[in-house]
């Protein structure tokens, strides 16, 4: 479990050891993994008490929270814990892995086929979790207040659809 009073540089070794052992020990031989990647955190920071990064895998690409010092939402393997974002709320998936403890994340690809190298997919990660910060890019508006159809999909949010929106 990562403690309340790492840095943003230790919480994101901790999440990046865990699933660089997860790709070495139980991902092996799997079908679904893109030999351009490698496991990657990009962006920890500090976020309403937890750490907030994106996490880059050879099979999927997430935003995680881990907790810090704020109050956790506890929750059990795979239950749906919700964070509101300027940007919109977005489904976040509980998760526990030895050595590093609960954890959120939101799936943003899965798998990453279409990473043609390490460095679109961090730019990629990099890219949806400075979004989440924009009030702009805002996908959940009453239909009402939304002629032009109903609000984005995350996963349209996330690739960037809302700059192609007028």
């Amino acid at each position: 479990m990562i403690e309340a009073a790492v840095t943003a540089d230790e919480a994101a070794a901790r999440l990046q050891a865990a699933f660089g052992a997860i790709h070495r020990e139980r991902m092996d031989g799997v079908p679904i993994l893109n030999a351009a990647l490698e496991v990657r955190v990009i962006g920890m920071r500090a976020w309403q008490g937890h750490w907030l990064g994106a996490l880059v895998t050879p099979w999927f690409m997430n935003l995680v929270v881990l907790p810090g010092e704020g109050a956790w939402r506890k929750a059990s393997d795979r239950d749906s814990v919700w964070y509101a974002f300027p940007s919109g709320r977005f489904e976040f998936i509980a998760g526990s892995e030895p050595g590093l403890g609960e954890y959120h994340a939101c799936s943003l690809f899965s798998p990453v086929l279409e990473f043609a190298d390490q460095e679109t997919a961090v730019e990629t990660a990099r890219m949806a979790l400075e979004s989440l910060f924009d009030p702009a890019l805002l996908g959940e508006k009453p239909a009402a207040k939304n002629p032009d159809g109903p609000g984005m999909s995350r996963r349209d949010f996330l690739r960037g659809a809302a700059a192609t929106r007028s």
